[in-house]
């Protein structure tokens, strides 16, 4: 049976995991399309940038959000002036942390996903008199599904497991942003809890297991189809 630090800290780090993605799924998409099939100048300075969170350390990333999206940030001080919005200290924060540390993994699923679709069948669909937005919601959104999949599983399992990012930003408040990581890490501080961090490791694992797994079976599955379609 799962203790209630245990329950408290998977459903905080599913809510926040899925926010991440919820909120990173639509421009991970657009920007991967961007770079996919535009050239422009400046695209491989965009293409570092936007996969800095794998190589910058996470407590940097987590550094940076706190003095731009603090109260005293140059955007944290206009959320909270105009919208009363707070995003420190908060689980929306610990979202936007693991939001940012997995937006490159979905970015790059879904634009090697993308440059795989054969710009012919788009420049045919195009000529039958099918606009942009037909185009890519009927040929290169559905042909391109598989990468989405795994490139949103994988946002998933990533924002799940973040923990610098979120620690700086989002600290460790019970009840309120500590995730699997967090609350892992506390128990490691404190003595005589060892059985019950190493049942959140198992959890820890299990649960991104099933990520990955679940990720592969739907990409084969959306292939499947791709292919039985154009049979």
């Amino acid at each position: 049976m799962l203790s209630e630090v245990e329950r408290e800290a998977i459903a905080i780090s599913l809510k926040v995991a899925g926010s991440a993605v919820g909120w990173t799924l639509l421009p991970g998409i657009a920007l991967a399309w961007l770079l996919a099939r535009r050239d422009f100048r400046g695209k491989a300075l965009l293409d570092g940038f936007l996969h800095l969170p794998l190589v910058l350390p996470p407590v940097v990333v987590g550094y940076l959000l706190l003095i731009s999206l603090g109260r005293q940030g140059w955007l944290g001080q206009w959320l909270d002036r105009l919208f009363g919005i707070s995003l420190p200290f908060t689980w929306q924060g610990a979202a936007v942390a693991g939001g940012i540390m997995a937006f490159p993994l979905l970015v790059r699923a879904v634009r090697l996903s993308l440059e795989a679709v054969d710009p012919k069948l788009e420049a045919a669909a195009s000529t039958l008199g099918a606009n942009r937005w037909r185009v890519l919601a009927t040929i290169t959104l559905p042909l391109a599904l598989p990468g989405v999949i795994t490139g949103t599983l994988l946002a998933f399992a990533r924002a799940l497991s973040e923990f610098g990012a979120t620690m700086t930003f989002a600290a460790n408040i019970p009840g309120e942003t500590r995730t699997l990581p967090l609350a892992l890490y506390s128990l490691i501080q404190t003595p005589g809890q060892e059985a019950a961090a190493a049942r959140l490791c198992v959890l820890s694992i299990a649960i991104a297991m099933l990520a990955l797994l679940a990720s592969e079976w739907l990409a084969r599955r959306a292939r499947r189809r791709i292919s039985e379609r154009d049979r």
